[in-house]
Parts: C-alpha cells; structure tokens; sequence
C-alpha cells in the first residue's frame, strides 16, 4: 500500500504529490516518541507553535475551534519535540512547504499509521494557513503543508486547516525549493525512502534542504491575539 502522504496536483504551480552542522551528530528525540498512544493531550483553544528554522523563526497560531483534532495532534508533536531537526522535505514555490516525516526512522515507523480521524472543513486553505497532508479519509498523521497561495481548490478535497502563520511567512516563502517535486513525479526526495532511512538519506541525496531546529509551544499573550 502506497502511504506516500500528498496533496493532489493542480494546474498551476502544485504539482501533485537539515543540512545539519557538520558538527551536529544527529538527532535526539524524546522516546515518548515511540509511544503515540501517551501523546493525547487536549490542546488549548488557541495556541502559538514557534518554529526556529535554518532559514529564520516562524510563528504558526493553532485555532481548535477550527479543526479539532487536527490542533490536538499538533500540539502533542509540537510540544514533544517531534519536529525539531525535520527537514522541509516538499517545497514547491509559490503552492506549498510540507514537512512531517521524522528524521529518525523508528520514530516515523511508530507514526506511521497512527491517524487521525477528519474534520470538518472549517477555513479556506489561503496563503499562510496550514492543513494536514493526506492520502485519503481519516488518515492525517504527522505531516503538514503551508499554503504559500491561495489554494482553496482543496477545500472541497477535505484538507482542513487548523492554523495559520502569523508572523514569518517571508521566512516560509524563502525555504528551499530547488528540488521541487518528491519522487517518483519529480526530482525531490522520494517520501518512502525518508520514513525508511530518515535524515541520513536526506543529509547525504538532498543537503540543501532547510530544516526545523526547534518546534516549541510559545505563551499566547492577549496582545499576540490575530482575527480569525
């Protein structure tokens, strides 16, 4: 079975479908990691995830009212450490950056299949907000795209968005995406190797690829609070 997570392709601009420091060892994870089934916390009903990158610091601001489950998985990925040292593994100019897949390829193993189930589509995919990667009903896991345009053609495909960036999103547009397209529609690192051999095939096929430092949940002051 094909688990390659996507989004489809569209006429225009999306087609379908870290460099860690040479004195980085590679990455450290909490084993929690291991054990999904310990990552169920209820997120709170507004949050900030912040994102140090290797290209700057971006900020994602999660609405649950929005999607549901969709913010509660976030919010344990984030607040776990899951993402740091992800690398932006899909970014196609001008359409999308997607990242999600573990660098360590027994943590990508043990999320694998641990979905969740859909929400409803409650906000347009316009530029700046972020929605779950799929391959089907009920199956986001790990994976999230930022729209970089508007692209709200996939809200009939059931791709609901949980958050929105609110500060950084020149960072966003300036991830590298030279690769362009995943395997085996384009040049791009091929999903299934990533989830098999992690970082080390990324690091050594595709080493200009930006990455996550660190993903953390940052305190929502009232003064930070956007619109929706």
């Amino acid at each position: 079975m094909n688990r390659t997570r996507f989004v489809p392709r569209f006429a225009v601009g999306l087609v379908g479908m870290l460099a860690l420091s040479a004195c980085t060892s590679g990455p450290v994870f909490n084993p929690i990691l291991l054990t999904p089934d310990a990552l169920t916390e209820t997120a709170p009903e507004v949050y900030h995830a912040r994102f140090v990158t290797s290209r700057g610091v971006f900020v994602i601001e999660v609405q649950r009212a929005w999607s549901p489950n969709g913010a509660d998985r976030f919010y344990n990925l984030v607040s776990s450490g899951f993402y740091d040292n992800v690398r932006f593994h899909r970014v196609l100019r001008g359409a999308l950056a997607q990242f999600g897949i573990h660098g360590d390829s027994a943590v990508a193993a043990a999320w694998r299949v641990r979905n969740i189930e859909d929400d409803p589509v409650m906000q347009s995919n316009a530029r700046g907000f972020v929605s779950y990667a799929t391959s089907g009903p009920n199956t986001r896991s790990t994976q999230v795209f930022i729209n970089l345009a508007n692209n709200a053609q996939l809200d009939a495909l059931d791709f609901a968005p949980f958050g929105r960036v609110v500060d950084g999103m020149g960072v966003v547009d300036g991830l590298y995406s030279g690769y362009g397209e995943g395997a085996p529609n384009g040049r791009g690192p091929d999903h299934t190797l990533i989830e098999l051999r992690g970082n080390s095939y990324l690091r050594r096929r595709f080493p200009e690829l930006d990455f996550i430092r660190e993903a953390t949940i940052v305190p929502l002051q009232e003064s930070d609070r956007r619109n929706p």
